[in-house]
């Protein structure tokens, strides 16, 4: 009898699951709820409280709750309506939400609002102002010091600095070209902002980026009568570049000087850092060719050229993203990350006045061999400088898994488990840690632990969002190019799937540079779209080929000259893989793609006509000679230099092969991937007798953004479901 209700007890919940597992997915859902409701459960604005092992989050009901390493206790440190009754105390507008909070120590907590910072205190459930900042309504790109709480922010494009009392103007360009205190090469280079303080606060490190040489390009807004052209500065592949320098102000003295980086002017400078006692400026400067890169100190007083600590040369390029990060309390040794081994290691250097003496941490680790994997991450040392941290793809090219090195011995201890994706906030003690792990198994796990590897506690552990959903099986695979290397995979097989029926197959790719798809994350690092597309009877594919991210500088490096070539050549690894399978109807296959997977999609159209029936490219580049420098040149030099591989790579080139329907998508407002491209190849089209079909996104930039993006996949599913 026990047997028996054991048996009825799992069938009714077999049942009952499979019953709860018969919903689809609506594109509103697979779009816009994909990063809400139905994304996995996290903690809001988790982060580790400054000087403590303690940890805050915000809850569902909108409360700080403060937690600490050591034990499972857990408190209520500050309410919604108790922020919001403190606000109203000094007359400032409430929350319908916790706002961002930064911590200044365990009892106090600011957040900026109405032009002021204000502090929280966590006993007194009051606020208190730290600073007044009136900058006025046109303030813009805004940069406080941690220490001296002095901040740098702009007003068109021109640099001020509030100390506190008054706004002082750093800079006072008239011509609007000459830009200041904002992101300069159009934010390659890993460069994101263009103000950096000093430890202390005191001094500003500023871009000054002038574009005056840059020829105008028109973007025009078709939203007033008549319409308007508004230009920005474009500079295309091999023409003329903007030239930048660095200024420091010194705000005491109300005093700037301008960093002596020296001829020619077309130079990239990149990732800023000060050293800890504020005399010396770092840049890593790379020319403009992009083959050398210069790590160069300059004197924070006189702007003087004091030395170059390190010259990295390579025949193809060299790609710096990092800026150099000093040992605590030490200010001659520091670690740079670099790729010259041909993987993106930790490189530790010490010099003296004669010499600098360096060495890749990575390779120092006998045990690594060559080490032909990447630190994805790297996130300092303890307080005795006895240990570093960081993540890598040490495991698998699709997982990140936390370390720690010994710098004596060099040994290596992997302090996260299981396979697939650790995201990991590391404590100021450095004596706890934060894993934020995914898979495609598992939604979210939250938990902490102590850098010895041990799990202390879970903070989360998210529910699938999807259960209640029916949904095509998720699969990470591998296939391997004609060089031998490991190309990664992803596939959505549809539901109900039966192996003895033939399935249409849509190709979603990439495949350029700074890009990987396919992780072992939820989804497999894919849009929920792809899962739509799989219930609607679709295998959905994506495959990471050569000249994709975070596999080393050869597998990225495959492509130099020749954009698209060899990552069509593994591309078709991948269908001929697909056309393998007895499940798949090859003369039912789709191809989609945006931006760098625009132009995939083109260059396979034009270029390997007779694959794919249908296809959809979206903002894609066509002649990259009508791209920007900083990143066309880099994989392609210029076209002065590398005429053949620009002819090479041109969709234009290829149109006349063109059989299979296409239909391109662009924004009119594309600042990134300029309308032209996808107006040159329609108009050859025209020229040629090709039918193609066309939509634009009136007012959209390079990604249509908002509810215009549940239009765009309806446009885009309408197409596919219709002509497979």
């Amino acid at each position: 009898m026990k047997l028996r209700i054991l048996f009825l007890l799992v069938s009714a919940s077999l049942l009952q699951t499979a019953m709860a597992q018969t919903k689809l997915l609506t594109m509103d859902e697979a779009i816009i709820k994909q990063k809400t409701t139905l994304a996995p459960a996290k903690l809001k604005q988790l982060m580790w409280i400054k000087g403590t092992d303690k940890f805050s989050y915000v809850n569902d009901d909108n409360a700080i709750v403060i937690g600490n390493a050591e034990n499972n206790k857990q408190e209520t440190g500050a309410t919604l309506k108790e922020v919001n009754d403190a606000l109203q105390k000094i007359n400032l507008k409430t929350f319908e939400a916790m706002p961002a909070i930064q911590w200044k120590n365990e009892n106090n907590f600011t957040i900026e609002t109405e032009n002021k910072l204000i502090a929280f205190d966590l006993k007194t459930k009051s606020f208190t102002v730290d600073a007044n900042r009136d900058f006025g309504k046109d303030a813009e790109h805004t940069d406080v010091a941690a220490v001296s709480k002095y901040a740098a922010y702009t007003i068109k494009n021109n640099l001020f600095v509030y100390d506190g009392k008054e706004n002082a103007a750093v800079t006072k360009d008239k011509d609007e070209n000459i830009v200041n205190g904002q992101s300069v090469h159009r934010d390659e280079f890993g460069i994101t902002k263009g103000t950096y303080w000093s430890p202390k606060g005191d001094l500003l490190a500023f871009y000054r980026m002038d574009q005056t040489m840059v020829t105008d390009y028109p973007i025009i807004d078709w939203t007033v009568r008549p319409a308007k052209v508004n230009e920005i500065k474009y500079p295309m592949a091999g023409d003329k570049s903007h030239e930048v320098t660095v200024g420091i102000y010194n705000v005491a003295k109300h005093t700037t000087v301008f960093l002596k980086t020296g001829e020619p002017k077309e130079q990239y400078l990149t990732n800023i850092t000060w050293s800890p006692d504020e005399l010396h400026v770092f840049i890593q400067v790379l020319n403009r060719d992009q083959n050398e890169m210069k790590l160069n100190s300059y004197s924070a007083t006189t702007g003087d050229f004091e030395r170059t600590y390190y010259t990295e040369k390579n025949e193809k390029y060299v790609h710096p993203m990092h800026p150099i990060v000093f040992l605590p309390g030490k200010n001659n040794e520091f670690i740079m990350q670099s790729q010259s081994s041909g993987y993106n290691h930790l490189h530790y250097f010490q010099f003296e006045e004669a010499a600098v003496h360096y060495k890749d941490l990575m390779i120092q680790n006998k045990a690594n061999g060559d080490a032909k994997w990447i630190v994805t991450d790297f996130m300092g040392f303890d307080d005795n400088n006895e240990n570093l941290y960081y993540s890598s793809t040490a495991e698998s090219g699709i997982t990140r898994n936390f370390y720690k090195m010994n710098m004596k011995d060099y040994s290596i201890t992997r302090l996260t488990q299981g396979e697939g994706t650790h995201t990991i906030l590391l404590s100021d003690s450095r004596k706890y840690f934060i894993d934020n792990f995914q898979s495609i198994d598992v939604p979210r796990e939250v938990a902490v632990y102590s850098t010895s590897g041990k799990k202390l506690q879970t903070l989360k552990q998210a529910e699938n969002p999807l259960k209640d959903y029916k949904l095509g099986k998720l699969s990470l695979f591998k296939l391997k190019s004609d060089a031998g290397d490991d190309l990664f995979c992803r596939m959505f097989k549809p539901i109900d799937f039966d192996s003895t029926k033939k399935y249409p197959v849509i190709v979603y790719l990439y495949n350029g540079p700074g890009i990987q798809l396919v992780n072992n994350t939820w989804n497999g690092g894919g849009d929920m779209w792809l899962q739509y597309m799989a219930e609607r009877g679709f295998v959905v594919f994506t495959m990471d080929g050569r000249g994709s991210a975070n596999r080393g500088l050869a597998f990225e490096q495959a492509s130099f000259q020749h954009l698209g070539t060899i990552e069509m050549k593994d591309q078709m690894t991948g269908i001929n893989y697909l056309k393998s399978l007895k499940y798949v109807d090859a003369a039912r296959m789709g191809l989609m793609g945006w931006s760098f997977g625009g132009f995939m999609t083109t260059s396979i159209m034009t270029r390997y006509p007779d694959i794919f029936k249908v296809a959809v490219a979206g903002g894609p580049v066509i002649d990259w000679s009508y791209y920007e420098v900083m990143y066309t040149e880099r994989y392609m030099d210029t076209p002065q230099s590398n005429p053949q591989g620009y002819k090479e790579s041109n969709v234009m080139n290829y149109i006349d092969n063109l059989k299979g329907k296409l239909m391109l998508i662009h924004g009119t407002q594309d600042n990134v991937v300029v309308w032209q491209h996808s107006l040159m190849f329609l108009k050859a089209c025209v020229d040629k007798g090709k039918q193609v079909d066309y939509f634009v996104y009136p007012g959209h930039e390079h990604n249509v953004t908002g509810k215009d993006r549940v239009h765009l996949f309806n446009k885009v599913s309408e197409y596919f479901i219709s002509n497979l």
